[in-house]
């Protein structure tokens, strides 16, 4: 329970799976009102199927179409007539050689990514603005540390960072915190459907998912994240150390980050590239 949370009105993107899914059901058992949404609406129905409460809006919108996060936000507001959290969540990853990769692949994840946090967060702003609360965007090691073989997931982080604290500057003496938070490895389904160089979803995933953070832990930092109002928040020590590291040493992070995705499972690396 998050009793921060009680009667709190929270908006969550890409929530049929994983951390957006965790986020959903503990802002529920903490008494705040959930409205989720997802692209497919039968994903969504069934992750929230054992719950029935008038505290849970589920809706069916793609967060790349601008006309869906209008439209979700104004449900939303027909709804509960306010927002208190906005956590852009939904997002994409991939994992392919950039002289291999189509362009769409980036393109897509720009779209979902980048530009579905910028809709929502435009169109939900003059509410959030109002209720004095929090716009938070599900980033990654990833906006921090550029990743071999994720050049789309990882601009599209990188974007989202800047984005971010833009807005959180312009923000700053409206009473809104605009906050991100970078997990680092966290079971879920995202790398299960990471676009490959074609764009087709590689359907296995190159880590031990059950040896990972849980989405649950994962959305339990986050919400205390939000509570203290933080700017940013880095998760796992591998995560901070990450961070740290490429700010004093760059280069040999590039050899220690290459060295590490070329031990995955599959990993399209390979010296002299």
């Amino acid at each position: 329970m998050k009793s921060y949370l009680k009667d709190k009105i929270i908006v969550i993107t890409g929530a049929s799976s994983g951390i957006g899914k965790a986020l959903a059901y503990i802002g529920i058992s903490s008494g705040a009102k959930v409205a989720v949404c997802a692209r497919n609406i039968d994903k969504l129905q069934d992750a929230f199927s054992d719950t029935e409460t008038k505290s849970l809006l589920l809706y069916k919108a793609d967060v790349a179409e601008e006309k869906d996060c209008e439209s979700f936000v104004q449900a939303v507001m027909k709804e509960w007539g306010s927002i208190d959290i906005l956590i852009n969540n939904a997002g994409m990853s991939m994992r392919a050689m950039f002289d291999e990769l189509d362009i769409k692949v980036l393109k897509e994840l720009m779209d979902v990514n980048f530009w579905g946090m910028v809709y929502m967060t435009k169109f939900a702003l003059p509410f959030i603005k109002k209720s004095k609360g929090t716009i938070a965007g599900i980033s990654s090691i990833a906006g921090y540390r550029g990743l071999p073989a994720r050049t789309g997931y990882s601009s599209s982080k990188f974007a989202m960072q800047g984005f971010l604290e833009s807005l959180r500057t312009e923000l700053l003496h409206t009473g809104v915190n605009v906050m991100w938070a970078s997990p680092g490895f966290t079971a879920s389904n995202i790398r299960n459907v990471a676009l490959g160089a074609n764009g087709n979803a590689q359907k296995e995933t190159p880590l031990a998912e059950d040896k990972l953070m849980s989405a649950e832990t994962c959305a339990g930092i986050i919400y205390d994240g939000i509570q203290q109002r933080k700017r940013t928040l880095v998760m796992t020590t591998q995560g901070k150390a990450t961070v740290f590291l490429n700010k004093l040493f760059p280069g040999f992070m590039d050899k220690m980050v290459f060295n590490h995705f070329a031990k995955e499972a599959g990993s399209p690396l390979k010296k002299g590239n």
